[in-house]
């Protein structure tokens, strides 16, 4: 088994693959911030509007343009994985040097830690939120009710979303930082395999999600 499309093709293969995983955590957690805002600050709906969340759309992408490009920069590389077939960062450069070291914890803080700490933070706090006032909002009119039972369906199909996507990512995730700071080769061939699928399976859960919910 090897890469087939070459050099520049494995890079921007590499690039792909994570500027539209970056982007897509990247935009659940700003999914999580707004369920917050919307269960536990309700003055925050009054004054989004439309525009707003085109601009957070275009900042999102664009956080996701800069890390996904930074390898081009200089400041680190894409690969062929293990087993050959597809490439990714390359997270072995932080057995080489100390500059490596500090790339793959700054992808892995500002791409995988900070976003899962904010997503874990808004759910948490809506969760305990709506134990709260569960008992206060069957005492509103029927509307408020209704919109507040919209509110929850939204926030609990945002929810599994989120969990799915974190349960796809987080083994790679586990075995990259286990290649990047273990022994060289310990992590074993067809053990890598198995997260590179099942990160890679993310993009269907959303469809069945939306139709179960």
């Amino acid at each position: 088994h090897r890469w087939m499309f070459g050099w520049i093709g494995c890079r921007w293969y590499g690039w792909a693959g994570f500027f539209f995983g970056c982007g897509g955590l990247i935009t659940m957690t700003a999914v999580s911030l707004d369920r917050y805002l919307k269960i536990c600050h309700l003055s925050y709906g009054t004054w989004l509007k439309r525009h707003h969340a085109f601009i957070c759309l275009a900042i999102i992408w664009g956080y996701a343009t800069f890390w996904a490009t930074v390898p081009f920069a200089g400041l680190g590389s894409y690969a062929p994985e293990p087993f050959g077939t597809s490439c990714t960062l390359d997270w072995w450069l932080a057995q080489a040097s100390v500059a490596g070291q500090a790339f793959v914890l700054s992808i892995l803080f500002f791409c995988l830690l900070f976003p899962t700490a904010v997503i874990v933070f808004s759910y948490v706090k809506i969760i305990l939120k709506v134990k709260s006032s569960t008992k206060e909002v069957a005492h509103y009119d029927s509307r408020i009710q209704n919109s507040h039972i919209l509110e929850m369906k939204l926030t609990k199909v945002a929810m599994l979303i989120c969990a799915g996507f974190l349960i796809a990512w987080i083994p790679y995730a586990v075995v990259s930082v286990w290649s990047a700071f273990g022994q060289p080769d310990s992590v074993p061939i067809q053990l890598s395999v198995v997260p590179t699928l099942l990160a890679k399976s993310a993009a269907m859960y959303n469809p069945i999600i939306y139709q179960v919910i």
